[in-house]
């Protein structure tokens, strides 16, 4: 039996080429992004197996995630790493006092993503793998050209990049105060793309009902694969008046952050395509149950972001998902993943297939240390 003998924290920054903006700037509610805070969690066992893992924050909520891991994480030191499950358990009974949700669970995320990553190495086995894949390559779309700052020949050029790179579907952002602008902005792509290419659009909760409903409707004769968060994420009624309503499907559940939330989605048929971050709603553990609730109701699946993750949970789900493909993570890794025909390639290395670069060593703000080395 293995025992964990030493696990280390870091907090990293990583800063954007440019900054960025979605519709939850032009609304006023949100300034443009700039950085993204990661938490990663590196484990090491007394038989010197080793995993890592992360979590991440947009804008806010990167220290108190790391500050969070810091207050359990010494009560890893002396578990069997197989255990996951009662680990799990463990760390999220530490922490009760501030929730099941959230912060709490966020900075949990990075050391169960860890001990999972751990698992599947101990075994030889790419991650996808070790949960038993249904498929080899996922289908793949690229959201990182689409924002919402860039001007649409801008939009155009990187998306015909995107699909020269072997990415599938592109997906564009929407939502600002004048529909009109997206409107023409959603036509241009598609007409640029032709009617063959899978597009998506995404408001980013920037729509009220009416608005939704009535700008939905336009939408239809673009064939659009779905309308991502055209509500408030917590408004599981009105994005099911919507998915009963519109031909096209109706995609959600990014910025929820337990399972909990997701279930009432699920029960009000608040979406079609349910998008989960593993990262967000507390790690591996959680999304698998979550995933096996999704399938049981004939829900689509389309992780959210963090495709270094989602990979191999999107390969390891009964029903043909998506995958969503940023780039900005890259530099983080020394490893890349490969694209080929519209889809995204479940890397053949162990666990999640990926080690830190030394440029991730060089963003890190903060670290801590917990066992022996």
């Amino acid at each position: 039996m293995d025992r964990i003998r030493h696990v280390r924290l870091s907090s990293v920054v990583l800063p954007l080429d440019r900054p960025v903006s979605d519709a939850k700037v032009l609304t006023g509610r949100q300034r443009p992004m700039t950085a993204i805070v990661f938490l990663f969690a590196e484990i090491a066992t007394e038989q010197d197996q080793h995993g890592i893992g992360f979590s991440y924050s947009k804008r806010a909520g990167g220290p108190a995630q790391y500050a969070h891991a810091k207050e359990v994480a010494a009560g890893l030191i002396g578990e069997d790493p197989s255990d996951i499950g009662k680990v799990y358990d463990t760390l999220l009974w530490a922490g009760a006092s501030v929730g099941r949700s959230g912060v709490a669970t966020q900075a949990i995320a990075a050391i169960d993503i860890a001990l999972w990553d751990l698992k599947a190495k101990r075994a030889d086995l790419p991650l996808a793998k070790l949960l038993g894949a249904h498929r080899d390559s996922v289908r793949a779309y690229n959201t990182s050209g689409g924002f919402l700052h860039a001007p649409i020949e801008e939009v155009k050029e990187r998306a015909s990049k995107s699909l020269a790179d072997g990415i599938g579907g592109i997906k564009i952002k929407v939502g600002q105060p004048d529909t009109r602008v997206d409107l023409d902005r959603v036509r241009a792509v598609r007409e640029h793309l032709g009617d063959d290419v899978p597009l998506m659009v995404d408001a980013n909760q920037q729509w009220d009902r009416p608005t939704a409903l009535r700008f939905g409707r336009v939408l239809e004769e673009f064939g659009l694969v779905w309308i991502e968060e055209p509500l408030d994420a917590y408004d599981a009624e009105g994005h099911a008046q919507l998915a009963a309503a519109l031909d096209t499907p109706i995609a959600t559940g990014e910025m929820l952050s337990s399972v909990t939330e997701h279930v009432r989605l699920i029960e009000a048929r608040a979406a079609d395509i349910i998008q989960p971050d593993a990262p967000r709603i507390g790690g591996i553990t959680p999304f698998l149950r979550l995933a096996t609730l999704a399938d049981h109701n004939g829900l689509q699946l389309a992780p959210h972001f963090a495709m270094e993750i989602h990979l191999h949970l999107a390969a390891a789900y009964p029903r043909e998902p998506w995958v969503e493909h940023f780039e900005w993570l890259n530099p983080l890794f020394d490893e890349r993943l490969e694209t080929l025909d519209g889809r995204m390639i479940v890397p053949d290395r162990p666990g999640l297939g990926f080690t830190t670069s030394e440029q991730c060593a060089a963003w890190t703000v903060d670290a801590c240390e917990f066992g022996t080395r």
